[in-house]
């Protein structure tokens, strides 16, 4: 069974699995994921996202690389530009990444522009067919937070600026589309709002936030600005950082190699977002692992199935580091989850909802 297709916008045909390149150049060597990226390629992923930041976890040395493996691979097979649709992000306001224009500092025209024309040198193409804010230029709750508060409000950029330098580098042809990521409903409904004015171009297509079946925040206000405005889910992490393979409740949690594992105390956002010493979040994994095991279904095809099969997601964006990772994602797309299922997964989610924020 091939990958399915997905029309992400009227002139852009995505495969409705994304793969996502945030270890190329940490985890994977340049043989590594030039190997990843000709599998997803001949099995029909035609969708491939990556952010000026990567790889994870993220430092000086190796920040870029995941978008020149990217780029250097579409130009040393000799891809036509238009059989694949590449997508990247520019960081949001840190603080903690100074080696990226100092910080970044904020997402004002300046730094969205430049960032624009690094990433383009980077993947060693004309144009980037999706651009991603990866983050706000303003406070909010997010990677595992949910509680808004106010005292951490700082100055931001406005939305106008944003979608200037946006609109801006559509028009020069440099991106063709915009999405937003890690974003809320009322921040999406800005950005649209905005763009109904004098950005018209720069009208947002898709929100790449986190969906699984450990998170499903989306579905509660997001999915209904999403349904109403006709902007697409990209769902990432859908295997919640790997936890949903249940490799991480072995005895040992899992191999020395597995990321948790890997980069243990250098990726805080994931460590504490998916930690396993949480009874709750543990129990919720085991359960949904057991689901799996007593229908005969591997725990990362029904984790892949349970976001395929939400109505607004357009892709689910996932990583690899290793080929019998990705023909098990593959495998997902062959999975229809039957009503049975369906209603177990609901009864687990009934009783711990949402435990990874």
């Amino acid at each position: 069974m091939a990958v399915p297709l997905f029309n992400l916008a009227p002139d852009i045909t995505v495969s409705r699995l994304c793969l996502g390149t945030m270890t190329f150049g940490e985890q994977n060597s340049l043989p590594q994921s030039f190997e990843l990226l000709d599998k997803a390629f001949d099995s029909g992923i035609n969708f491939f996202d990556s952010a000026e930041m990567y790889p994870v976890p993220q430092r000086s040395e190796t920040q870029g690389r995941s978008e020149e493996y990217l780029g250097r691979w579409i130009r040393s097979r000799n891809i036509p530009r238009d059989r694949v649709v590449l997508a990247t992000k520019v960081s949001g306001p840190s603080g903690q990444m100074t080696w990226i224009r100092n910080g970044p500092e904020s997402l004002d025209s300046r730094n969205i522009a430049e960032a624009i024309d690094n990433s383009l040198r980077r993947l060693q193409s004309d144009y980037i067919d999706l651009y991603q804010v990866h983050w706000p230029d303003r406070y909010v709750p997010m990677f595992g937070e949910t509680e808004y508060d106010e005292s951490r409000i700082y100055s931001s950029v406005s939305f106008e600026e944003q979608l200037a330098a946006l609109d801006r580098a559509i028009g020069a042809g440099k991106i063709r589309y915009i999405g937003l990521s890690n974003e809320t409903p009322y921040g999406l409904m800005k950005f649209l709002h905005v763009a109904e004015g004098d950005f018209v171009n720069a009208r947002t297509i898709s929100v790449q936030n986190c969906y699984n079946l450990l998170c499903r925040n989306f579905d509660s206000g997001m999915a209904e600005c999403c349904h109403h405005e006709r902007v697409s889910l990209l769902a990432y992490s859908p295997l919640a950082m790997g936890i949903l393979t249940g490799k991480y409740l072995s005895v040992g949690r899992g191999p020395d190699d597995a990321r948790l594992n890997l980069f243990k105390g250098r990726y805080a956002e994931g460590e504490s977002r998916y930690n396993l010493s949480n009874g709750i979040i543990r129990k919720a994994t085991e359960l949904y692992v057991s689901i799996a095991e007593k229908h005969g279904v591997h725990p990362v095809s029904l984790a892949i199935a349970f976001v395929l099969r939400h109505p607004l997601v357009a892709s689910a964006v996932f990583g690899a580091t290793k080929l019998w990772q990705l023909e098990e994602v593959l495998n997902g797309c062959k999975v229809h989850l039957s009503p049975e299922i369906v209603a177990e997964i609901d009864e687990v989610h009934s009783a711990f909802p949402n435990p990874c924020p």
